[in-house]
């Protein structure tokens, strides 16, 4: 790999750690709503959701922990 398409990745991987803390926050802001929630809501499909809305944004975070794992090797290639 040349050293343009190498740079142009780092750059890939730099702005994917961006989004990523960004991802997280929103997920702890929508984790800390649930938490927050009587328990009769937290129970309910809307609070359901909420939990769901967590978990998922946390997934999404460690998906571009592996993506830019794999950027990352190839770039040491």
């Amino acid at each position: 790999m040349n050293k343009v398409r190498r740079q142009t990745i780092e750059d890939i991987i730099e702005q994917l750690g961006t989004l990523k803390e960004q991802i997280e926050c929103v997920g702890e802001l929508e984790s800390d709503t649930y938490d927050n929630l009587p328990e009769g809501i937290q129970n309910s499909e809307r609070g359901e959701a909420i939990s769901k809305n967590a978990s998922d944004l946390e997934q999404a975070a460690s998906d571009l922990d592996d993506i830019m794992s794999t950027l990352k090797d190839i770039i040491e290639r």
